[in-house]
């Protein structure tokens, strides 16, 4: 019976009991066979934890239980879920954690995943702990390495050196995204630039691609448009500007530059190369080496990202030496300066001063001519520019261009200048190639034997892993080469192709790529013979739904997804986008504060669980606030959600048989139907929100709780606060999990309204009284309720009703006289 057991709700009983269940029933994990002939398959994927850290804090815990909310809810609907989870546990933020705790990786990142374990399975995720992955086992890098083979017999990996970020305190290589005001992101050093030979991957090659593909992927509209951004489709020109000797004649020699503007080319009064430009020697006059080598070197002691800020004091030095602008055949100078980049365009730009506010600024501060070639409303050639003008207009002093529409003349001048060997219309990309390559001890060794006769040779397939040996001493120093160029026992090998002496790459491959290909792995990893098996893959990806944070929406999800297509356009994948659907979580505060070790308020979830259970704490933290953007979490409000679950309990445990109230039964079959609607597009705090208040008004009036009222309510529950709605649902009598089935609940759309409506009845305006009515009741009908009500009726005494106006379920206004 409902009513029997009505012991007190105890969290720590209830979950304790039902996690070993379903461990000892398997309830949340699938066999191979299971997977493969899953009915209405449902792969939902959550990013996987960095185990770098003492242990997993409410951060989190709010991405995962939010991931984990929707699984059980389609689980609920009738789809078979698959929801794995694993560690991303390579990599600088373990390796720098390993260092500061004074233990080797070796020994403190697998204790670390034990406790990532713990702690996730307290919490009551519906992780499938059969199919888990961890990037630090030899058994999945395996697969990582065979990943990067495939890109290298493509001819998608190259080693080549290149200006990079370098920290002198991490000694090791960062993206230009983990550089903050010049600092390293992870512990503040100023960075400084090296030039480093490096691994990359060819990802730019897919640019066009990787961009188009955007409009088919259903994601959150900031995360889109943040790989839009940083892909950064140019569309322009690519000139030609020949450079000049002493005498004024052309060398034969040019430089390129790639413009979005090829319609101010008249404007170009001078030339600024990248202080790192191969031509900088070649167009440096004698007099002027001193200056430039003395500039190239204060420019390779900044950072990348320092020297793109726009609101820094412009700095240069002129080379001596002159290239012909090939529109005007003017000479104009070449100056050097460091808000040029070698990494972007042709690391050359023509300076256009008159309509670009750094190019302005520049010949501004060393007195260079400044000339308007575009003039807007108003304007002449002649107008004098006290600003860089970026506004659009027609060409002026352009020769035979003169008055055309500044959009019309960059086609015509690009043909102009196409026709005399001197451009082209070119596109450009903000996406450069992807830099794997780490000088640090703890990653994945990179499958690549150095022959000094046959040059890099990829190791044989049959060879991997090649396995990270233990290395006491894997400290990086200031070299800029990895801790294993120290060991020489392991790096020194022979040439796979000819036989001969050899030498291993020392590097170790970005964590990047050891998350760009896990949900990859996941259904598979009862194999061992292959990275991923072609049916199960086939059968549980694309991805159905993938929730993690948005400060992973270029690097991560941007690799992901090269990976897939080179995968596909290999042969080895049947789809080349791997998650049909984005969603990015929100951030939560705490108090009102980011949190953050320094400031002491990092909220830890096991001490919570401990007094109030996970199950309150799942609910509590999706009920903060909106999922996608965040919330504040406040200590004390977890007490809301505690004792909703208390009274929960109670009112499931002493329900009765009787037939529901009809107003209460309308109010449940409005909360299933919010509850469904919202929790499908991750609306939890709203539907949490209904959930309380609707099991407010199931107990309302001290009456006993018809077990139609109630028990609804423990299955919409059931995707937040697992255990109890498990607990609750076997004690009502039910067999078997509430998960398993479809168990979620229907709604009736004719018991989600009101049996009546309240219609406002009005003399000459002002509400004299109210009636309730049968929805859409006839004017006939509503009027002469209206008139039957006492106060309106003595309003209508002794006047003359000239007109009534009726608004359908809601007015009835008596014009009289």
């Amino acid at each position: 019976m409902a009513n029997e057991g009505r012991d007190a709700y105890a969290p720590a009983e209830v979950e304790e009991k039902w996690q070993r269940l379903w461990e000892e029933r398997g309830t949340n994990t699938y066999t191979r066979e299971a997977l493969e002939g899953a009915p209405d398959p449902f792969y939902n994927l959550m990013m996987f934890p960095y185990p770098s850290a003492e242990g997993l804090h409410v951060g989190n815990i709010y991405a995962f239980t939010g991931a984990d909310v929707h699984g059980r809810y389609q689980r609920m609907r009738g789809h078979t879920v698959f929801e794995p989870i694993g560690f991303d546990a390579f990599g600088i933020h373990s390796e720098n954690f390993a260092l500061k705790r004074g233990i080797h990786p070796m020994d403190l990142i697998p204790s670390n995943v034990r406790n990532f374990t713990r702690q996730l399975r307290r919490t009551g995720g519906m992780f499938d702990w059969r199919h888990t992955v961890d990037t630090t086992d030899p058994a999945y890098y395996r697969w990582t390495q065979w990943v990067f083979l495939q890109l290298f017999e493509a001819g998608l990996a190259e080693r080549k050196e290149a200006p990079v970020n370098w920290c002198p305190s991490c000694k090791t290589v960062l993206a230009n995204e983990q550089v903050i005001a010049g600092a390293c992101e992870r512990c503040g050093t100023p960075v400084e630039q090296r030039r480093i030979a490096q691994w990359f991957f060819k990802i730019t090659r897919y640019a066009q691609r990787l961009l188009d593909n955007l409009a088919t992927l259903d994601w959150s509209d900031s995360t889109r448009k943040a790989q839009e951004n940083w892909i950064g489709r140019s569309d322009g020109a690519e000139l030609r500007f020949p450079v000049l000797d002493a005498d004024g004649d052309e060398t034969g020699t040019h430089i390129d530059v790639f413009t979005t503007r090829p319609d101010t080319i008249f404007g170009a009064t001078y030339m600024v190369l990248s202080p790192e430009h191969p031509l900088v020697d070649d167009v440096t006059e004698e007099g002027h080496r001193k200056g430039v080598f003395a500039y190239r070197e204060e420019a390779a002691r900044k950072d990348l990202v320092a020297r793109q800020k726009t609101d820094k004091t412009k700095t240069g030095v002129f080379t001596g030496g002159y290239c012909r602008n090939p529109a005007t055949g003017e000479a104009i100078p070449i100056w050097i300066a460091d808000y040029v980049l070698m990494e972007y365009g042709t690391g050359a730009i023509m300076a256009v001063p008159g309509h670009d506010e750094r190019d302005f600024e520049f010949a501004t501060a060393f007195e260079l001519p400044i000339v308007r070639v575009v003039a807007g409303a108003g304007d002449s050639a002649g107008t004098p520019l006290t600003e860089a003008y970026a506004g659009d207009g027609t060409l002026v002093n352009s020769g035979e261009f003169d008055g055309l529409p500044w959009q019309e003349g960059k086609r015509r001048i690009t043909e102009w200048l196409e026709g005399r060997g001197l451009g082209e219309a070119r596109v450009n990309y903000r996406l450069h190639d992807w830099c794997i390559s780490r000088q640090r001890y703890w990653g994945p060794p990179i499958p690549i034997v150095h022959c000094p006769t046959c040059g890099p040779v990829a190791v044989p397939e049959s060879e991997l892993p090649v396995v990270l040996p233990r290395v006491e001493d894997f400290k990086p120093d200031d070299s800029g080469v990895s801790p294993m160029a120290r060991v020489e026992e392991w790096y020194r090998t022979t040439c796979p192709r000819c036989g001969g002496e050899a030498r291993r790459e020392t590097d170790v491959s970005d964590t990047f790529l050891d998350s760009g290909w896990y949900f990859l792995r996941y259904p598979s990893t009862d194999f061992d013979d292959r990275p991923f098996d072609r049916g199960l893959t086939t059968r549980w990806l694309p991805v159905t739904t993938y929730i993690g944070g948005n400060e992973h929406a270029v690097l991560h999800l941007m690799y992901a997804r090269f990976l897939t297509m080179v995968l596909h356009d290999l042969g080895h994948l049947p789809f080349e986008e791997p998650f049909t659907v984005f969603r990015a979580h929100g951030l939560i505060t705490h108090d009102g504060a980011k949190m953050s070790k320094s400031r002491g308020n990092v909220v830890i979830p096991d001490p919570i669980i401990e007094e109030f259970g996970a199950d309150t704490f799942r609910l509590y933290l999706m009920f903060l606030g909106p999922f996608e953007e965040g919330g504040d979490y406040r200590d004390e409000g977890i007490q809301g959600p505690y004792g909703f679950l208390h009274r929960l309990w109670d009112t499931a445990l002493t329900c009765g048989d009787g037939a529901p109230e009809a107003s209460v039964e309308r109010k449940v079959h409005r909360t299933i139907k919010q509850v469904t609607e919202q929790v499908a597009t991750l609306q939890y705090n709203t539907a949490v929100a209904a959930l309380m208040e609707c099991l407010n008004a199931v107990r309302a009036g001290g009456r006993q709780v018809a077990r139609a009222e109630i028990e609804p309510l423990v299955a919409l529950v059931a995707p937040f606060a697992p255990h109890i709605a498990e607990e609750l649902w076997e004690r009502m009598g039910n067999e078997g999990s509430i998960f398993d089935g479809a168990r979620w609940p229907a709604y009736d759309d004719a018991k989600t309204v009101d049996d009546t409506v309240k219609v406002a009845v009005q003399v000459n305006g002002k509400l004299r009284g109210t009636v309730d009515v049968a929805p859409g009741s006839p004017e006939a009908a509503v009027v002469a309720a209206a008139r039957a009500e006492e106060n309106v009726s003595r309003h209508l005494e002794g006047v003359t009703v000239r007109k009534v106006v009726f608004v359908k379920d809601r007015l009835v206004n008596f014009v009289v006289s």
